[in-house]
């Protein structure tokens, strides 16, 4: 009984309070409700700025996630771009550089291909010159020249063979300094000799001839005071007289001015030997006739 009267309390005040609440809304409704006009101007306002912000956030958003894009787009373009062109520029360089190398390794090659066939060429033709200098001048060189140039070989040889002979075996001292000077003169002449022949391509005999064997054979069977007589008057007398008078002839006589000038240059030599041994055998004859 008690409970029924306090939720019949309950009940009565909860409709009093809904009843106070429902007249306090329709109040402050009534109170703060704005004329139509008034709603009309702060929906259009509100619907402005609505807009304003939905435009400006929608710009904003939509400039953002575009920029976005585009800068997304462009960092995309621009990344793989320099990439490409990062791999394009290292492709390239590579490929220049190995070009290059490989251009700088064949050029080098090729160089020294050239080079050495250069150098091969060129001593080739040096030595086709030479050998065509030397055929150009035996061709040139008369057969009278060629043997002007082996005469005088020959004679300035067999005085050099025939001064050692006597050095070895001679018995005045005299005859031995005479026999001295034939082989430094005659020596060096017939250095000269072969030098010309060689220029000229004339070969020249490396022994002595028959005429010569057969006078170093006579004086190798002498010895003493006969060796010596015996070699001035071959070796110093005769052979220098037929010398100067094979030079006179060849010097008169040669076409080629350098056979015709080593001729000249040895006569003088050879006229002082000539002059020598004459005197030599004039004052023996002397002292021989005195006795």
């Amino acid at each position: 009984m008690q409970k029924n009267k306090v939720l019949k309390g309950l009940l009565a005040v909860s409709a009093v309070a809904a009843m106070l609440g429902a007249h306090g809304v329709q109040a402050q409704t009534t109170s703060t409700t704005p004329s139509a006009t008034e709603l009309q101007s702060q929906q259009g306002q509100a619907g402005q700025n609505l807009a304003g912000k939905s435009a400006r956030d929608g710009a904003v958003d939509n400039t953002n996630s575009q920029g976005m894009e585009d800068r997304s787009g462009q960092v995309g373009s621009s990344t793989a771009g320099q990439t490409g062109s990062s791999s394009s520029t290292s492709s390239s360089h590579g490929a220049a550089h190995q070009s290059g190398s490989t251009s700088g390794s064949a050029g080098m090659s090729g160089s020294t291909g050239t080079g050495a066939a250069g150098m091969s060429s060129q001593s080739s033709t040096q030595s086709g010159a030479s050998g065509a200098a030397g055929a150009t001048a035996s061709a040139s060189l008369s057969k009278a020249d060629s043997k002007a140039v082996v005469d005088m070989a020959m004679a300035n040889m067999a005085e050099v063979e025939a001064g050692k002979m006597a050095q070895a075996k001679g018995q005045s001292q005299e005859v031995k300094t005479f026999a001295q000077q034939m082989i430094d003169d005659h020596g060096k002449a017939l250095q000269e000799v072969q030098t010309l022949a060689q220029s000229k391509g004339v070969t020249l005999p490396t022994e002595l001839d028959a005429k010569h064997k057969a006078m170093a054979a006579k004086l190798d069977k002498l010895s003493g005071d006969a060796f010596d007589r015996e070699y001035m008057k071959t070796g110093g007398l005769k052979a220098h007289k037929d010398t100067v008078a094979m030079l006179q002839k060849h010097q008169k006589n040669a076409k080629d001015a350098d056979v015709k000038a080593l001729a000249t240059k040895m006569l003088p030599t050879v006229e002082q030997h000539l002059k020598a041994a004459q005197q030599m055998s004039s004052a023996k004859s002397g002292t021989t006739s005195g006795k």
